[in-house]
């Protein structure tokens, strides 16, 4: 008899992770599917990367357990590279390495949220912030941005979403799934209104800090009086093209750390001893194979951006930073194709699967049921004959 404990039942699928699945098997039945669904590079990790791993391996000295929390020298290299690009004064013992920024983010809300705590969950947002929320037993509110600011909400919004229960807030930027970037100005402003509510922390999830494409990134915890009530999320898979390497990290107040290193402990001990070796190599090296990967992305989103303002009634913008599009198709809800209705984006990105061949994701699971979720990290062959296909398949909707 299945017996599932209600915490696994009321959990949802990722929703970026159930498209792929569709589009792989999809794929596997012989059909021709393009994939935008996943947020993933589509470069190879940089060969000098590799090379640490493989030296890692060949010298026989890591094959043990390491450290729960990362070895001493890469979070050395973590908190130098917070200290010189993102002006975050941490040391090591303030820097927790997990396998890949979800864990880093699980890890925070497991050890900070209680039953009943509310967690203003900036929207649209990426699809596992409610998730683990409500795994923690908290309470996601989440605050829609308006398309009219790039989706990010105010800072009079954010204030007037915060309750007493209120115990963090937490957002990405560059953002997953819209590509905006909050200025430093709209963070100093969203700081001031910190300050009336002193016990709040932040969680800032900078996972995609280097794919931007307007120039300063800012962190929240640079921003005056935000410094110890930050908890900065980075990691190694979006800048660096490592998603399989499955490395993350966090930087946070002293207390804070100690107990994501407890959590983590009793979870799944140090990340990959040889995965920790590579991101080393990574963060001491420059940054020319990641500006050329952002530099391509840049021309991606320039190219898809023409092709879809040729799509009649889709609303859209210009993303300045990851590598997302997420335009708003509620123009063809109430349509349908062969006697069956689009109702939703949920309708919708299903429609585009079978008829059109290409996966994307629904903004349902974004918190934005208008909106659907468009990678362009893929080359520019695929996303021209996807964009193609997407306008043919939604001119057969009446």
């Amino acid at each position: 008899m299945e017996q599932l404990s209600n915490r696994i039942q009321s959990l949802a699928v990722s929703a970026t992770i159930a498209m792929t699945k569709k589009a792989r098997e999809l794929r596997e039945q012989g059909k021709d599917i393009i994939s935008l669904s996943i947020g993933e590079p589509d470069f190879k990790t940089p060969p000098h990367i590799a090379d640490a791993a493989k030296e890692a391996i060949n010298s026989g000295d890591y094959f043990g357990y390491p450290p729960v929390a990362g070895y001493l020298d890469l979070r050395e290299a973590v908190a130098e590279k917070l200290k010189t690009q993102n002006n975050l004064n941490w040391s090591a013992n303030n820097i927790v390495v997990s396998t890949g920024a979800k864990q880093s983010i699980a890890n925070v809300m497991l050890s900070l949220v209680n039953p009943g705590d509310e967690v203003v969950v900036l929207a649209p947002y990426w699809v596992t912030y409610s998730e683990i929320v409500k795994l923690a037993e908290g309470v996601p509110v989440i605050l829609n941005g308006q398309h009219e600011n790039d989706y990010k909400p105010t800072a009079e919004e954010i204030k007037g979403a915060i309750t007493p229960k209120t115990k963090l807030i937490i957002y990405s930027s560059p953002c997953n799934p819209t590509g905006s970037l909050y200025s430093r100005q709209e963070f100093e402003e969203i700081a001031t209104v910190l300050r009336d509510f002193p016990d709040i922390l932040v969680v800032a999830d900078e996972i995609y800090e280097h794919i931007n494409f307007v120039g300063e990134h800012v962190s929240m915890g640079s921003i005056e009086g935000m410094h110890d009530r930050t908890i900065t999320i980075n990691g190694m898979s979006k800048a660096f093209a490592m998603t399989g390497w499955r490395i993350g990290y966090m930087a946070a107040a002293d207390w804070i750390a100690k107990a994501c290193d407890k959590m983590q402990g009793q979870f799944t001990s140090g990340a990959s001893s040889i995965s920790q070796r590579a991101a080393l190599a990574a963060l001491k090296a420059d940054l020319a194979p990641t500006k050329e990967m952002t530099a391509a992305y840049k021309h991606r989103r320039d190219v898809v951006y023409d092709l879809i303002a040729e799509i009649p009634g889709v609303k859209n913008y210009v993303p300045q930073g990851a590598f997302y599009f997420f335009p708003d198709f509620s123009y063809y809800f109430g349509k349908s194709f062969n006697g069956n209705p689009i109702n939703d984006a949920n309708d919708l990105a299903m429609y585009l699967l079978e008829e059109a061949g290409v996966s994307t994701v629904t903004g349902q699971a974004f918190g934005a049921p208008s909106n659907i979720r468009i990678s362009y990290a893929a080359s520019e062959e695929e996303l021209r004959e996807a964009i193609r296909r997407i306008k043919e398949a939604l001119a057969k909707l009446q």
